[in-house]
């Protein structure tokens, strides 16, 4: 052999064993000192940060759904396939008729990152099946006879397919998020392929370690909302990275003008209307590398204006000591304290609102469906799961999360089924649910339930005025209290 071979030869040995040290010492990943409870619901324990130089990677590869495999239901609830063989289904839209359409796709390649960074991240994202290109597809699927698995399915549109995750419909008009613009289609349910040029509504800034673009209609149509997280975990590329993201975006769908709706909210994810109260609610994934424990996920509803701190506070006045950008002074003032939390690090996305119509039986008849995807930086690893949250007479959200779908997860942790991503209400009242890396989407139903009438209204009075209004160069009425 001769002195540069012999040179190479070691040199990439060398190399060799510098990664397999790297990948050994991210993937021992720091046990949790806390059940995920611990870190769920309306006053979940925030322990001290332990920030991390490196993410600790505990890494769940996907083993699929052999042969009548299954996820497990709730006690009451049953659970069969709608449809099989999808390329990573992950968002969906139930229509009008009983169509549903799947997007499939995936992280566009400009959201890989490049370097030593992006060699691990592609490594680990590839092991939990995140790393193929993305389909780029809009399918549809038609249970057309009724019995709870549809039997048809339409390739809807490829064309102008970038990414696309977030969609909505009304009144003939189909909206389409891609990771980097919002695209509006004519469209009929009912029709099987989504024909014409699209109207762009709003650029987006593309890309980024969280894609997707997710999106919600207002009740009566007029304003159209775009979730937008954040490129990175703490705006590590600076604030200027960060414009536009982390934040919910309002459309006017008939002028394209748009606002900001809210802000601070690294990954907002699933959008849904409370019917209680009208209020607008969303999940949101909170940041990274301050432990197992830190920070919780969370369930929030979502006024205009709202602040939700990221990425300088978190929970209202928790300050993250890494970040070092300079902070507006009333930031914490303006800060709100999310509403509910899902756990650390369990990824929450799809949001559904229990409704009427609905036939999951009385025990899910308020409150919200949320679709937790499952962790990738925690041992145990956390989410993996469909859970519902409760809510009260008043709209808001109580105790500690349900399970509805388990059994994603296989028992060790270290290979999983699939990943529940997305919800939908299919026609016949049952509970759609994505599953990307499984392939599948899975329908869950209460047998025998009759359609839910769906959570009360809030209903509250109009606060009476202190005093009657006068006109001041009147003297006063006898009797009229004074100022």
């Amino acid at each position: 052999m001769k002195a540069w071979q012999r040179n190479a030869l070691i040199a990439l040995l060398v190399v060799g064993i510098v990664v397999a040290a790297i990948y050994a010492y991210l993937t021992f990943a720091h046990r949790s000192d806390l059940d995920s409870a611990a870190t769920s619901g309306t006053d979940p324990m925030l322990v001290d940060p332990k920030p991390q130089t490196f993410p600790s990677v505990s890494l769940a590869k996907p083993s699929g759904w052999d042969g009548n495999l299954a996820p497990q239901a709730a006690a009451g609830l049953t659970v069969g396939r709608f449809a099989t063989g999808l390329d990573h289904p992950r968002t969906m839209l139930a229509l009008p008729n009983g169509d549903v359409i799947v997007a499939l796709t995936n992280a566009p390649a400009a959201a890989k990152q490049g370097g030593i960074t992006g060699f691990f991240m592609k490594l680990f994202m590839g092991r939990v099946g995140a790393g193929d290109p993305s389909p780029d597809t809009l399918v549809l699927l038609r249970d057309a006879d009724g019995d709870g698995r549809a039997e048809q399915r339409f390739e809807l549109r490829k064309a102008d397919m970038h990414s696309p995750s977030g969609m909505a419909y009304r009144d003939g008009k189909l909206y389409v998020a891609n990771h980097n613009a919002v695209l509006q289609f004519a469209f009929t349910p009912g029709e099987t392929k989504l024909a014409g040029q699209p109207k762009q509504l709003m650029e987006l800034p593309g890309g980024g370690n969280h894609w997707m673009r997710n999106l919600l209609l207002s009740p009566d149509g007029k304003q159209l909302y775009a979730a937008v997280g954040s490129a990175t975990n703490i705006a590590d590329n600076g604030m200027e990275a960060e414009a536009g993201r982390a934040a919910i975006w309002e459309i006017d769908t008939a002028t394209g003008r748009r606002r900001q709706y809210a802000a601070g909210m690294r990954n907002p994810n699933g959008l849904d209307w409370n019917p209680s109260t009208g209020e607008m609610w969303a999940t949101v994934q909170e940041r990274d590398m301050l432990g197992p424990d830190l920070v919780p996920d969370y369930l929030t509803n979502v006024p205009v204006g709202a602040q939700y701190g990221w990425p300088w506070v978190y929970w209202k006045d928790k300050f993250d000591d890494r970040v070092n950008w300079p902070m507006d002074t009333n930031m914490v003032e303006y800060t709100r304290k999310p509403e509910y939390a899902m756990g650390a690090h369990t990824a929450v996305l799809g949001l559904k609102f229990a409704s009427a119509g609905n036939r999951l039986g009385a025990a899910f008849g308020n409150g919200a469906f949320i679709a937790r995807h499952g962790s990738w930086n925690r041992k145990p690893a956390a989410g993996y799961d469909v859970v519902f949250v409760p809510f009260d007479g008043n709209g808001n959200p109580q105790g500690k999360p349900r399970p509805v779908l388990t059994g994603f997860l296989e028992k060790g942790g270290d290979k999983a089924h699939g990943r529940p991503v997305w919800l939908a209400f299919d026609k016949g009242g049952a509970l759609l649910v994505s599953d990307d890396t499984g392939g599948v989407i899975w329908r869950v139903i209460a047998p025998g339930a009759a359609p839910s009438a769906g959570p009360k209204a809030v209903v509250t009075e109009h606060m009476k005025p202190n005093k009657e209004l006068v006109d001041p160069t009147q003297p006063p009425a006898i009797g009229r209290p004074q100022d």
